[in-house]
């Protein structure tokens, strides 16, 4: 990855172009996803919708223009526990393209669908051979001269169905799910269990993992996301809210009670505060694409995890040091529980996270220089004026600039913030969610 800020450029916004003040609920994205060859990507937003973006081949450079549209989750009610569940869509994974058609699993808090996105071509009838006078001829007509309509191409249109619907089987709010190397299962997690699913059945999946205690009173952690290895389809990691990371081994048990590896770093006492165990929980959870590496994100840093040490992490990277004085007033909005998302580049030399005010972070982890970017409503006057001052302006802020602000009490904006984001799977293109507005940078 170029270690120059500058390299890095606003390519693409989509969405609505009005305040944050005037977005409707149902615009927020509330999820973002490239597909394994990075010609797709998909967001999913609070309203149950799920828009599908394609790669413009014609122009030079990454850029994406609308695919499809279409409404996976409906709101729904619980009768027997009097709840209300979402339509808000938490998680999409793409599954490996067997064919023409593309697969994706998208889930709300209780549903999970399998939906097939496929071109269908629409034929019509170009001429009939009827006679057209209104008298009939005299002479029947004979075999020979029978002949048929002819269909011709129209147009195509491209559809959205769900293959499969597999439900009831979470008594808990779904925080993950992650499709197996093998393409042929899924694993999906709640707060205290995590199930195996293979995509073929619907009506039945496996408890890999149940931490629920007997007695609901001594329950003291939750899983907060889990993960399979992208190339051993035995192996998998989850994630709790005490901060630890446990990788387990589905060949050692049908129930992966014990774990093989727990990834933990001892907490220096002297920081121990009312809000440790918050801070600590970790939102997001990812392996860097050959599997020798963990990325984990919590409230206030990014980790990079070797495999092979479990003892503390190889690289910690400050995101919000800067708010550790203000977790009090973050505790009081309910801000201290936003969960940040995180990512690796293809290559996995860089990694990638949000934060307020708009700004994300790429950090290389090689030279250990942070580039904080800024994905900012005023992209779409550069983009028309098309000034390439103003263009380089939206680029954000370099790390020094952003260290300057911090450091002079630049006042965070909590509506604003970039908890959803994708690294292309193969270049140096970004897809960032900022409320309503898709965003894609590229370097």
């Amino acid at each position: 990855m170029a270690d120059s800020e500058n390299s890095w450029r606003f390519a693409q916004c989509f969405g609505d172009k009005g305040d944050v003040d005037d977005v409707t609920e149902a615009d927020i994205i509330s999820a973002v996803e490239f597909d394994m060859s990075g010609d797709f990507l998909a967001t999913g937003d609070k309203g149950g919708r799920i828009v599908l973006f394609e790669r413009n081949e014609g122009k030079k450079g990454c850029e994406y223009k609308f695919y499809t549209e279409f409404q996976s989750h409906e709101p729904e009610f619980d009768y027997l526990k009097s709840l209300e569940i979402e339509e808000k869509i938490n998680k999409i994974r793409w599954c490996k393209r067997q064919n023409a058609a593309h697969f994706l699993l998208s889930t709300n808090d209780k549903t999970i669908k399998l939906w097939k996105v496929f071109e269908k071509s629409l034929k019509v009838v170009s001429e009939t051979n009827l006679p057209t006078d209104i008298t009939p001829p005299r002479v029947p007509m004979s075999k020979s001269s029978l002949k048929l309509p002819r269909l011709i191409h129209h147009d195509t249109m491209i559809a959205a169905i769900p293959r499969k619907i597999y439900q009831n089987a979470h008594a808990y709010h779904i925080n993950s799910i992650s499709v197996n190397s093998d393409g042929e299962t899924y694993l999906s997690s709640d707060d205290l269990r995590i199930n195996l699913w293979n995509l073929n059945v619907s009506d039945q999946s496996f408890n890999i993992v149940d931490i629920k205690p007997v007695n609901m009173e001594e329950l003291t952690e939750v899983i907060t996301t889990a993960e399979f290895h992208p190339s051993h389809c035995n192996l998998f990691v989850y994630s709790s809210s005490k901060g630890t990371i446990k990788l387990n081994d589905m060949r050692q048990a049908a129930l992966c009670d014990n774990y093989s590896k727990l990834f933990e770093e001892e907490e220096d006492p002297h920081n121990k505060s009312f809000f440790s165990e918050i801070i600590s929980s970790i939102s997001d959870l990812k392996f860097s694409h050959d599997g020798r590496y963990i990325l984990s994100r919590d409230y206030l840093t990014l980790k990079v995890w070797d495999m092979n040490m479990e003892t503390k992490p190889i690289q910690t990277i400050n995101i919000h040091d800067h708010l550790r004085s203000k977790l009090c007033d973050l505790y009081e909005n309910d801000c201290i529980f936003d969960k940040f998302e995180c990512t690796f580049s293809g290559d996995g030399s860089s990694v990638l996270t949000g934060s307020y005010n708009n700004y994300f972070h790429i950090y290389d982890r090689a030279t250990k220089n942070d580039i904080v970017l800024q994905a900012d409503k005023s992209a779409f006057k550069a983009k028309k004026v098309g000034s390439t001052k103003n263009k380089a302006a939206v680029g954000g802020f370099g790390s020094k600039k952003r260290q300057e602000d911090i450091a002079n009490g630049e006042a965070a904006d909590f509506s604003k913030k970039i908890l959803h984001a994708s690294w292309h799977p193969h270049e140096n293109t970004i897809a960032l969610a900022a409320t309503n507005n898709l965003f894609l940078f590229q370097s």
